[in-house]
């Protein structure tokens, strides 16, 4: 009887205990529980590691089984976490279940080094699942498992239902500012974190939301075309390449290099018939398909769960966007991007966006590749047979999102030798960095070219998705004497800016040191082609008088100043763009047959 109370006791401490080691180690790999995260933060976390042991051992009915099995998805989804936030700078979410296959496509071309924390953090691992090997625990019983079971069900989801409510989070002190997910993440836990951000995986309705008002407000606004050009002349052709990647990272910190790495696209600032600047976004790293969906829909992120996808996530069929107004205006569409047709579910999305026609890396033809990635040389020059091949009785609008500079620096490819070098800078990544925007640089030359010698009048707009990872930015800022892990709030702005120009082969006023933002970028191009706008552009075009940027980092207003949180939450201008944003995306019955009123 002993020996079974014994046992019994034993099994007992090894279900609390083996829970919260799991917890310190799955932590552990980026952060350290014990200085970052308070007291009633282990109390929630653990309690979420009790609950999902509770339901394995019930599913289960044995203790060292339960036990392994959730030590060993906890070991891997942590070591997971360690490499997303290595690569891209943010935590995994809640949606990124949507991206898995996106990221599994690309995942081959990173490096998966083990530094010494993390081999540390395995070892903890591996020697927790020895020690488990004593508890010998079982629960037998189907009906009583199956109660325990729905029991610990129902308090996961209670438990994540108080986690959802702002009474709670600020009563428990927890962190709240969800468009900071690392720092969500680094106060609140791994699993409180996750349970937190699953309130953010559909959008709620702005405060005092009316269809019907934002229906009328649409009307008011909206312009017919300038006198830029005779009325018989058809519009300009528009290029648009959003290009992988692609920054300036002299925006980080100074630093020489033996060599100039993109002379061509600085040589444009200040040119004739040329519009530059910088373009804030609103990710970093990753996360291609928002700058996207900000450029195509003058929709932003900063009205939109941080972290969300809105190509996987909330549009499910046609919606309002820039391209079936130029549909509408007479363009033949064309979507271009030299990689898998199911990326960021393109393959769906672009049709319901409006393109007639779209284009993927198997439709190019033996293409030469840099690394792993059709080159932007060859990428450009399917733009030109897209352009040679049109049905010139149309004006054309393509839309090319490039790959060639795809993350994953720093590793060894025979088609692909570095030789720009960073001076004082040892870094593989940085080297090779800078030696494919080189690359990018001689083709967008080529290109440029080309359509200069074109009669027809063409705009071309080049812009980057976003800026490359820390392992590009840290040495940079290293060799600034800055730390990249303790950025100010100014430093942590410049990691969301990429250079931008609008370049025609026809008379257009040049700007240089322009700063917007994606959502704003097209309205910009329809200027230049003096095309009109319609109701939501129209709107788009009075907001960007007072606020010329507006991303999910920040919003800042004419005067260059940077909004409060605060301030941006009492901003009626603000919420009225949260609100015709929100009709447009979900809410606008028969939006599609208004969408050049």
């Amino acid at each position: 009887m002993k020996k079974k109370t014994t046992a019994g006791g034993l099994s007992l401490a090894g279900f609390f205990l083996c829970p919260v080691l799991t917890f310190i180690l799955t932590e552990s790999y980026n952060y350290n529980p014990f200085t970052d995260m308070k007291p009633v933060v282990w109390l929630l976390n653990g309690s979420v590691y009790w609950l999902f042991a509770a339901v394995l051992v019930m599913l289960t009915g044995r203790l060292r089984m339960a036990l392994r099995l959730q030590t060993l998805f906890s070991m891997a989804a942590g070591l997971a976490n360690y490499y997303v936030l290595e690569f891209r700078s943010s935590p995994i979410l809640p949606w990124d279940i949507f991206s898995a296959r996106t990221a599994a496509s690309v995942a081959d071309n990173f490096s998966y080094a083990l530094p010494g924390r993390v081999r540390w953090v395995l070892s903890g691992f591996a020697l927790l699942l020895v020690i488990q090997q004593i508890f010998r625990g079982r629960v037998t019983g189907g009906r009583q498992r199956l109660a325990g079971m729905t029991a610990a069900v129902l308090l996961l989801f209670g438990l994540a239902f108080c986690l959802h409510q702002d009474e709670v989070i600020s009563g428990l002190r927890l962190y709240d500012k969800m468009f900071t997910p690392g720092v969500v993440q680094k106060r609140n836990g791994s699993a409180v974190a996750f349970m937190m951000e699953m309130k953010y995986l559909m959008v709620e309705k702005p405060s005092g939301y009316d269809a019907k008002a934002c229906e009328g407000q649409l009307k008011q606004y909206g312009t017919e075309p300038g006198s830029g050009a005779a009325e018989e002349e058809k519009p300009p052709n528009i290029i648009v390449i959003m290009d992988e990647a692609f920054s300036d990272p002299a925006c980080l910190g100074a630093f020489s290099c033996n060599q100039a790495y993109m002379p061509y696209f600085h040589s444009l600032q200040g040119a004739e018939h040329t519009i530059t600047g910088t373009l804030h976004v609103s990710v970093l790293g990753g996360n291609t398909a928002n700058t996207e969906f900000e450029f195509l829909t003058g929709n932003t992120m900063a009205f939109l769960p941080q972290g969300s996808i809105p190509y996987q996530q909330y549009i499910r069929g046609r919606v309002p966007s820039l391209v079936l107004l130029l549909q509408e205006a007479g363009y033949q569409c064309i979507a271009m991007h030299p990689y898998h047709a199911k990326g960021w579910n393109r393959n769906q999305v672009y049709p319901w966006l409006g393109f007639d026609e779209v284009r993927f890396l198997e439709d190019y033809q033996d293409p030469e590749l840099v690394r792993k990635y059709v080159s932007d040389s060859a990428d450009f020059q399917q733009i030109i047979t897209e352009y040679e091949q049109r049905d010139k009785s149309r004006p054309l609008f393509l839309f090319n999102v490039t790959m060639q500079n795809h993350g994953g620096y720093g590793q060894e490819f025979v088609n692909f030798t570095p030789g720009i070098h960073a001076q004082d800078i040892q870094s593989a990544a940085l080297s090779d960095y800078l030696s494919l925007l080189s690359l990018t640089d001689q083709a967008l030359s080529d290109l440029i070219g080309y359509f200069a010698r074109e009669k027809e009048r063409t705009i071309v707009v080049f812009f980057g998705d976003h800026q490359p990872g820390d392992a590009v930015a840290a040495p940079i800022f290293r060799a600034g004497g800055i730390n990249p892990e303790a950025l100010t709030r100014e430093q942590e702005a410049s990691r969301y800016q990429v250079p931008f120009l609008l370049w025609a082969n026809f008379e257009i006023e040049e700007k240089q040191e322009i700063e917007t933002s994606a959502n704003f970028l097209a309205l910009e191009v329809l200027r230049q082609a003096d095309l009109p706008l319609n109701g939501y552009y129209g709107y788009l075009e009075t907001l960007q008088r007072k606020y010329p940027v507006i991303s999910a980092k920040q919003v800042q207003t004419a005067a260059g100043e940077r909004l409060t949180d605060e301030e941006r939450e009492a901003s009626q201008e603000l919420l009225t763009y949260q609100k015709l944003q929100y009709y447009r995306m979900f809410d606008a019955e028969g939006i599609h047959e208004q969408i050049c009123e």
